[in-house]
């Protein structure tokens, strides 16, 4: 579905990316795991148009997008839920989804989605007339998250869903990639938990300053001893 090969990345005169190669197949959930400042979320930025690569290709279902705007790259089908949440704060729930299927014309399948969110989500059901920044930040993820689905995207792009979450909401928002993944919607996921990362996800790669050094089955990697000591803290 999607595949990166050799992709370089600038931010200003800082390469992020180097030679970046990886692929990503329909219905799966592959993790990219690594330190901060990795490269982990440019290469999100990249894939979803928000940064332009300087080198490589990136295709997704056999056509190149590198360096198509983002709002072609959401049409295309990939949608992208951001580091920090990113919600319009004055905006109430509501809003910030409609935001979400703003490209869309079908409104009888915006409702249905709608529905599918509220039911996934059901506190955002509750609080749709609020607005987002009184949200907490598990709250906030979920939006983050039902906001990019009403694109209804063929890949989702989920990145750091954990970061700053107490962690009963931390397994509810694994819980619910997890869901979304079983129901059909192919999930490339940043995430720093690693252990989070490896334990809901199919396959893994590892970032590490700009460039992929390990990757395999994300069981396997969580088995291996390099993995454990540098990303999950374990020393047996």
């Amino acid at each position: 579905m999607l595949a990166l090969s050799e992709v370089t990345a600038y931010y200003g005169n800082v390469q992020a990316l180097r030679g970046v190669s990886f692929e990503v197949r329909e219905g799966e959930m592959v993790a990219l795991i690594g330190s901060n400042g990795a490269g982990k979320t440019t290469t999100l930025r990249t894939i979803s148009g928000l940064l332009a690569p300087s080198a490589g290709r990136i295709t997704f279902m056999g056509k190149e997008i590198g360096g198509l705007p983002p709002f072609e790259i959401i049409k295309r089908g990939i949608a992208h839920s951001p580091e920090g949440r990113r919600v319009w704060p004055d905006m109430t729930v509501f809003e910030n989804l409609r935001m979400g299927g703003y490209l869309r014309k079908d409104a009888r399948g915006l409702k249905e989605d709608f529905d599918r969110m509220y039911a996934l989500f059901p506190i955002l059901a509750q609080r749709r007339d609020q607005p987002a920044g009184s949200l907490s930040g598990g709250e906030q993820q979920m939006l983050a998250i039902a906001r990019a689905l009403l694109s209804r995207p063929r890949l989702l792009l989920l990145d750091e869903p954990s970061l700053g979450l107490a962690p009963i909401m931390v397994e509810r928002v694994a819980e619910a990639a997890a869901a979304l993944n079983r129901s059909g919607v192919t999930i490339l996921l940043v995430e720093q938990n690693a252990n989070l990362a490896l334990t809901i996800s199919s396959r893994a790669y590892v970032l590490q300053t700009g460039r992929i050094i390990l990757s395999g089955k994300s069981s396997e990697l969580l088995a291996n001893d390099e993995v454990r000591k540098v990303y999950l803290g374990k020393t047996d």
